[in-house]
């Protein structure tokens, strides 16, 4: 049987699957891959101070090249129902675009590759689909984990694939052979708090920070490289607490986020942190670094054979060859390339996290075509 992309697409889609709530999305994608011959479990991962969260692992076929797919079933929050024309849950169909909370981001890309699976015949090769419920928010119980237990259970793969967003302008204009890092801190500077009229009886932190802003901000990281843009550090916040006028604060902290790219790691970038505040005067203050949250890598995937014929399987339905790019945020795709090479390949975007959020029904067909010659051409090539 082969299974229709739309039609999956608005059932996924009627489930309101906002992170961590799976609302039966996990069970229904995975009853559709049972009926095409695929084996499916069930993994639920918690702690590490975060919520328990659903995964899906699938696998079809046991010998052959080892592709495997990407993605996430939650939904960030809709927001204010009367932002849309309709209910964001509700399928919507006008124009030729389908209207719905995640027609984008990203069950668009899980629709149109559980159906360019249903195309492929079971014994061309082994085919896996590692989805989470968990991408939107803390990522901690998710892909991570998911990826991991695979690797600990011996599902190795040759080539991965994530469904995100992809394309900037037409569909397949553009893949993601990389992404950026993402590393944010937290800067304290502690002095004493005194009365504006006495200063020398106080020691004011506002300076120091200031100066900290400025050996921070005034050093360039990096010039980039060949398929990264230079990395860039970005204060977002310098916070007292002082509501009044005449009082000299007693403590301060700025925040920064660094995009980065392959030149650096987390804490290459600790270090050079440490050195730019160390290069300022603290005038007595008392100054402390801590990294916030969990930083995320930077990626890059090797250009290679699989590459060439993904964008081979792109010109073939779309006309055009893809530009490889390295641009956006972060996504799950961080998670898989330390098991080996992963691209991005998906729709295109711009409606993500909005209101009517929508895709082009001629997209999602388009994009389950490249899906499928991909692995037409994936199973029957010959790489080492």
């Amino acid at each position: 049987m082969t299974i229709d992309p739309q039609s999956l697409l608005e059932r996924l889609v009627a489930c309101p699957s906002v992170t961590p709530q799976t609302a039966g999305v996990l069970d229904l994608l995975g009853r559709e891959l049972e009926a095409i011959g695929f084996a499916v479990t069930y993994l639920r991962f918690e702690g590490d101070g975060s919520y328990p969260v659903d995964n899906l692992f699938a696998t079809r076929g046991t010998g052959g090249r080892r592709l495997l797919f990407a993605g996430h079933t939650d939904v960030v929050p809709p927001g204010d129902p009367a932002q849309w024309a309709s209910d964001p849950f509700v399928p919507r169909i006008d124009g030729g675009k389908l209207f719905g909370r995640g027609t984008a981001d990203m069950k668009s890309g899980v629709a149109a590759f559980v159906a360019a699976a249903s195309r492929i015949p079971a014994e061309a090769g082994t085919i896996q689909l590692a989805i989470t419920n968990d991408e939107e928010a803390d990522a901690i119980n998710g892909t991570e984990k998911l990826v991991r237990w695979m690797a600990d259970n011996g599902h190795g793969f040759d080539f991965a694939l994530v469904g995100e967003p992809s394309s900037a302008e037409t569909l397949g204009d553009s893949i993601k052979i990389g992404r950026r890092g993402s590393f944010s801190g937290a800067v304290t500077v502690k002095g004493v708090q005194g009365h504006v009229a006495y200063p020398h009886k106080a020691n004011n932190p506002l300076p120091v920070l200031a100066s900290i802003v400025s050996a921070l901000s005034t050093e360039k990281l990096d010039t980039g490289t060949e398929h990264f843009p230079a990395s860039n550090l970005e204060v977002t916040t310098v916070d007292v607490g002082n509501p009044v006028s005449n009082v000299i604060p007693g403590a301060g902290v700025l925040r920064f986020n660094v995009r980065y790219n392959d030149i650096w790691t987390p804490e290459t970038l600790a270090d050079w942190v440490r050195a730019r505040i160390a290069s300022v005067d603290a005038k007595g203050c008392a100054v402390s670094f801590e990294v916030s949250g969990v930083p995320s890598r930077a990626f890059l995937s090797p250009l290679s054979a699989d590459i060439d014929t993904l964008s081979d399987a792109i010109e073939a339905v779309t006309g055009t060859r893809p530009h490889y790019s390295t641009g956006g945020g972060t996504s799950d795709a961080r998670f898989v390339a330390q098991y080996g090479p992963v691209v991005e390949c998906g729709l295109v975007g711009p409606s993500m996290h909005k209101a009517d959020e929508h895709i082009a029904l001629a997209d999602l067909t388009g994009l389950t075509d490249i899906y499928a010659e991909f692995m037409n051409r994936f199973f029957g090539a010959a790489h080492p």
